[in-house]
């Protein structure tokens, strides 16, 4: 199914069903989307992202950061990160996505492409350290680039493009049934940057 050209509408279900996706459109004003790219481009502290894949450890070219309410950790990939704590401007975002979509989020994970060739192969957010059906929003700056959803039984697909300045929100039982990526492109040759605004259950 493709959604490309549908007028965004934060009220209506992208999926057909098992699962909860909202996509808000532009969020941001061109001049807010700016100056976040710019900030987030530079005053992030990224890092190459790590994976262990069949035993052997993989640098990716796309770039990572991990921050959050306080030090968590979070395993994903089998690497474990642990969260800085928010910057001034980080935390303005979380509480301007907080209030637009009545959730509340302690922590985030970013994502920094520098061009097409660079991207997300199929996967779900169903880490144990998340909160279970928890919402997950993405906020996404610089390049439009194409998402897509699968889903797990039925191979069902949904694809949209995801704008600069925009908000997607995915909840409910999405995690369960759906898989999710960011497809590599030949198109798009400037970055994109995107924050996953998540809920981290402390373990004691």
């Amino acid at each position: 199914m493709k959604l490309f050209d549908i007028e965004p509408d934060a009220s209506k279900n992208l999926l057909p069903k098992d699962g909860v996706v909202n996509y808000y459109g532009k969020l941001f004003s061109q001049e807010e989307a700016v100056f976040y790219f710019q900030y987030l481009m530079h005053h992030i502290d990224w890092r190459n992202d790590e994976a262990v894949m069949f035993g052997k450890k993989i640098i990716t070219k796309r770039k990572v950061a991990w921050y959050g309410d306080s030090p968590f950790s979070y395993t994903y990939s089998k690497v474990t990160k642990k969260a800085l704590l928010w910057t001034k401007e980080l935390k303005n975002l979380k509480l301007k996505i907080e209030q637009e979509t009545g959730e509340q989020f302690n922590s985030c994970l970013l994502n920094l492409y520098h061009d097409g060739s660079e991207g997300m192969g199929w996967h779900s957010d169903g880490e144990k350290d998340l909160k279970k059906n928890g919402a997950i929003a993405s906020v996404s700056f610089g390049a439009e680039r194409k998402f897509a959803f699968k889903h797990k039984d039925t191979q069902e697909k949904v694809d949209l493009n995801l704008e600069d300045g925009s908000l997607l929100i995915m909840k409910g039982a999405t995690q369960t049934h759906w898989l999710h990526r960011l497809p590599p492109t030949t198109k798009v040759h400037s970055a994109r940057v995107n924050l996953t605004f998540r809920t981290i259950i402390e373990s004691f």
